[in-house]
């Protein structure tokens, strides 16, 4: 799998990073981006001066403005936020067989589909699709250190074909033919993240933390498996391996906004101060929508959604979850 073309759409931290990572393992790749200063600095200094711009990158890669010149690879990655899925995924003409991978953890807002199924939806049978996913960290894999995760197709052959093309320096890639179960377990990590840092930062102690953990896993479980998916997957690298990191490491944006939101900040002060997309206070509305559709209980988002939402405070939320009727555990 040496030499493939490869276009990584977007160029914030993680489709850097990706792009930088299939640059050394020795493929020809594109990254494709909007911003000019961005663009002629990786060309001219290979360094993105606003995504790890301490990082020399290959200098192999190229980067390119033009939409047209990144959609001639044989194979599309998927990078930018799920907010742009409708803008950017309409103008996607592709060839057919395609590999298009998405990297994205959330929702189309309109169609409500997790990015795959968008794609799909727009773009037909002209393409094959795969997601990858896991427990990892664009820092991480950008500085050299190891990461496990997981790529899914709902065709098998290619879903190795896209594990090949990652496997190898710093990442260790398992495959799936659950696509379904890998993206559900992306995009509620990101809401059970938001939770577990509210909860930390009211100071709630390590035994809530970990019920919060354990019992969003379960509504990731509950929601991925009435979606079609292998319960099993959710309890993997995409779901509670990506989980316990994002919900636990400081690093995670997610967290990090939850941990802010816990402590009394309000969210508009919070985002602005971030300056990155944090993907849970987007999907956590949709995650919500999409379990009231499936008739799907989901106690932890729905607290989530009305403290971004400004319609309760995080103790109030808090005494909501602890509160509620007893049950069975195993429901």
């Amino acid at each position: 799998m040496q030499n493939q073309s490869i276009s990584v759409l977007a160029l914030g931290n993680w489709g850097t990073a990706l792009a930088n990572h299939l640059s050394q393992r020795g493929h020809n790749v594109i990254a494709w981006g909007h911003e000019d200063s961005i663009i002629s600095a990786i060309n001219q200094t290979h360094r993105n001066p606003k995504s790890f711009s301490e990082v020399e990158l290959e200098p192999s890669l190229h980067a390119t403005s033009s939409l047209e010149e990144a959609l001639q690879a044989e194979i599309l990655i998927m990078a930018f936020p799920a907010s742009a899925l409708g803008k950017v995924v309409p103008k996607l003409c592709v060839r057919p067989g395609t590999i298009v991978v998405s990297v994205i953890k959330g929702f189309e807002e309109g169609a409500l589909l997790t990015p795959l199924q968008y794609a799909e939806q727009v773009l037909g049978n002209r393409a094959r699709y795969a997601v990858l996913s896991g427990p990892s960290f664009a820092t991480d894999i950008i500085h050299g250190k190891p990461a496990s995760v997981v790529v899914a197709s709902k065709d098998e052959a290619t879903a190795k074909c896209v594990a090949d093309l990652f496997a190898g320096g710093v990442l260790r890639v398992y495959t799936s033919t659950d696509p379904i179960g890998v993206e559900i377990g992306g995009a509620v990590k990101n809401v059970i993240a938001l939770a577990v840092g509210i909860c930390d930062g009211m100071r709630l102690g390590d035994s809530a933390r970990a019920g919060l953990i354990t019992r969003g896993l379960a509504e990731m479980i509950r929601l991925g498996t009435a979606l079609g998916a292998d319960p099993r997957t959710l309890t993997g690298l995409s779901g509670l391996g990506d989980l316990v990191m994002t919900a636990t490491c400081d690093t995670s944006r997610n967290r990090s906004a939850g941990l802010r939101l816990g402590q009394g900040e309000k969210l508009s002060s919070i985002l602005r101060e971030i300056r990155s997309v944090v993907e849970g206070v987007h999907s956590t509305p949709l995650v919500l929508e999409l379990a009231k559709r499936c008739n799907v209980e989901m106690p932890i988002t729905l607290q989530v959604a009305r403290v971004l939402a400004e319609e309760t405070s995080a103790p109030d939320a808090a005494r909501a979850l602890i509160s509620r009727p007893m049950r069975r555990e195993l429901e």
